[in-house]
């Protein structure tokens, strides 16, 4: 009878510290978990400074991602895709599922994921800065329609998105939750928005520079410095001041930047 006691013990208290362990464990996880995200880049939406997006999660989805489309009355189709942290950009395609996709390496095991882009705005490889535009949203590789395909992952495993430190949900369809972008970059250059359609980039502030690349509408740009250059007669205005575009490597006349001012006030000379 004593034996029988004493075994009966033996297991009690195994129970007991494998109860232990296993809850030792669960915390550890948990507190994993917290140290994890304390440790995460403040991420901000992954589009430009101002605009609002809804956004959705279908049961489809892989991962843990949130598809975003504008909701501001802007066109999804065409607007920039900025990312969200700093880090080092890599440029995908994979025509039967993300499309073209840019990966963005945040350093401490976190990337994000850009997918469906129309185009990409940063060579493989770029360091790019929060805020920066990478790409503009598209709707290529398996998709029904423009929109932006995001995902925030931590040691390959996505993770539930924050945005500003604060969770978002996870609704079913759009129109329930809106997020509206402060994403408004940094550095040394100064936001703006450019307006018209199809306004070309060129190498230097004169016309006859070669063509770099074409704005196709409104955009969120960053100006680096303005310089004098030829004079531009377009839409009703004259000026002979140019803006060169961080992200787009060019020069544009600064008609099309929306302001005011023919000479951009708080901006440097080139």
């Amino acid at each position: 009878m004593r034996r029988r006691r004493t075994l009966t013990a033996v297991v009690a208290a195994l129970g007991i510290a494998l109860a232990g362990l296993t809850s030792g464990t669960a915390q550890a996880r948990e507190t994993a978990t917290d140290d994890a995200t304390a440790l995460a880049p403040n991420f901000k939406a992954p589009f430009a400074c101002g605009e609002k997006w809804t956004y959705s999660h279908h049961s489809a989805e892989v991962r843990r991602a949130l598809d975003f489309v504008r909701s501001d009355g802007g066109t999804t189709a065409g607007s920039a895709v900025t990312a969200s942290a700093a880090g080092t950009a890599t440029r995908h395609s994979q025509p039967s599922g993300a499309g073209n996709y840019i990966v963005i390496d945040h350093g401490g095991g976190w990337q994000t994921y850009y997918f469906h882009l129309q185009a990409f705005s940063v060579p493989s490889g770029a360091q790019v800065a929060q805020g920066q535009q990478i790409g503009t949203t598209g709707s290529t590789g398996n998709s029904s329609g423009a929109h932006q395909h995001y995902e925030q992952l931590l040691n390959g495993v996505g993770q539930n998105i924050h945005i500003n430190g604060a969770a978002l949900p996870y609704p079913p369809v759009y129109g329930q939750q809106h997020l509206t972008s402060d994403n408004c970059g940094g550095g040394g250059e100064t936001n703006f928005s450019t307006w018209g359609s199809g306004v070309n980039v060129r190498a230097d502030a004169f016309l006859n520079s070669p063509v770099v690349g074409t704005i196709g509408g409104p955009t969120r740009v960053f100006v680096e410095c303005q310089k004098e250059g030829d004079t531009v007669n377009a839409e009703g205005y004259t000026n002979h001041w140019w803006s060169k575009l961080r992200d787009q490597g060019g020069f544009i006349s600064n008609i099309y930047i929306d302001d005011p001012a023919a000479k951009l006030p708080g901006v440097p000379i080139c």
